[in-house]
């Protein structure tokens, strides 16, 4: 389903639609780079300790750059904590995680089940403006449920690329958090995903990432 718009008496079909527009949008730009900028000044003495822990553990580089979807499907470059072993790191996502997988690190594993390894993504909001603090998490791009691609797996799947991915999200904070291995899973993410595109505030933003600490505590999907 599209909406129509008018230019003069001629009618259009919008091929984009931006749900968030506007003053929104300053709002939302002045909302990440503020508190993102903070919480990367406040978070770096964490995230030098796990970089030094990484390198201890296994030999290869601290950060791991993976291609994921951003707005309007575009293809971005977001920045992780390496947690697996240098020549098993599966950069398309072709087989998920799972629990007591054998290329995940002694310090991935812990990094992973507290979700330090996505703090570099503070580089993505704060640097190259491809990331949100809140907002639909970006999925790898082979990433599958039940051996299907998301977007063949749930009808409508793109639509929650019609705002920037996020750090954290409505569906993390409900506990959607961690592995989608089945459709059911991708499919209630999504949901959730869709619910935020369309409640979108300031406020709504201040509320998950202040009830995200709380979400993490809660580790049993998180490999």
């Amino acid at each position: 389903p599209r909406a129509y718009s008018y230019i003069g008496n001629i009618p259009v079909l919008d091929v984009l639609d931006k749900p968030i527009t506007d003053w929104d949008v300053v709002m939302k730009w002045l909302f990440d780079k503020v508190i993102g900028t903070l919480a990367l000044i406040a978070l770096s003495p964490l995230m030098l300790i796990t970089a030094i822990a990484i390198k201890l553990d296994s030999r290869g580089p601290v950060l791991f750059k993976q291609k994921r979807y951003g707005f309007n499907n575009e293809l971005i470059e977001v920045y992780k904590f390496r947690s697996m072993r240098v020549d098993q790191c599966d950069a398309t996502a072709s087989k998920l995680v799972q629990k007591d997988d054998p290329r995940v690190t002694r310090v991935g594993r812990f990094i992973r089940k507290t979700s330090i390894d996505e703090l570099p993504q503070l580089l993505n909001v704060v640097f190259k403006g491809n990331l949100s603090l809140v907002g639909p998490r970006p999925h790898a791009v082979h990433a599958k449920a039940e051996n299907r691609v998301y977007d063949e797996a749930v009808d409508g799947y793109f639509a929650r690329h019609r705002v920037k991915p996020g750090i954290t999200g409505w569906a993390q904070v409900n506990g959607w958090r961690g592995e989608t291995d089945t459709q059911e899973k991708i499919q209630r993410r999504v949901e959730h995903d869709l619910y935020y595109i369309e409640n979108w505030s300031v406020l709504f933003d201040l509320y998950i990432l202040a009830a995200t600490p709380f979400a993490l505590a809660k580790t049993e999907n998180a490999y």
